[in-house]
């Protein structure tokens, strides 16, 4: 049985705003190991328009961006949404029933399923399907934008944190 994980870069005071600030060298190499290793990822439909970035190659990226682009292209993709229409490679569209597809997808795969973005993972909150939450804290306060819970936090119990990179920590919990 699969876990789902969300897992997003945050600022100190809570937001998940990817124009604000990046990841350095040593996180992005966590973040190309963390996605080969997924069993797939499910996004709402914005972040999935974020990410669809790296569905194309681009001459100016370093040998770490298509690192990246090659491990996000393998990995399967589920995108909830009830506005578009197709969805790219190696995607599957979700427009009914979440919680029936998503307790599928825990049912049928092994390893890790991450969840981005705020409104879709408090979705799958409420329907107590996450198993874990990682806050890659990053020391940055923006003091406007999208927080990392798009509703009430959920009672949450720590269970691990790391320093990865030079100055971001990761905080892991389960709900408690």
């Amino acid at each position: 049985m699969a876990k789902l994980v969300y897992a997003l870069n945050q600022s100190l005071d809570g937001y998940v705003d990817h124009m604000e600030f990046a990841p350095d060298p040593a996180l992005f190499r966590h973040f190309i190991d963390d996605v080969r290793g997924l069993a797939g990822s499910v996004y709402g439909r914005r972040m999935y328009e974020v990410m669809r970035y790296w569905d194309e190659d681009r001459s100016e990226w370093d040998a770490e961006e298509r690192d990246y682009a090659a491990a996000w292209r393998s990995q399967p993709k589920w995108v909830v949404s009830r506005s578009l229409k197709s969805v790219g490679p190696n995607a599957t569209l979700v427009e009914d029933d979440i919680e029936a597809a998503i307790r599928g997808l825990k049912a049928q795969l092994n390893g890790e399923i991450e969840v981005a973005g705020p409104e879709l993972a408090r979705s799958l909150t409420d329907l107590g399907l996450v198993d874990e939450y990682r806050l890659y804290l990053h020391p940055v306060v923006l003091g406007h934008g999208k927080p990392f819970f798009a509703g009430p936090r959920p009672p949450l119990r720590l269970v691990a944190s790391d320093r990865i990179g030079g100055d971001v920590i990761r905080l892991i919990y389960v709900p408690a």
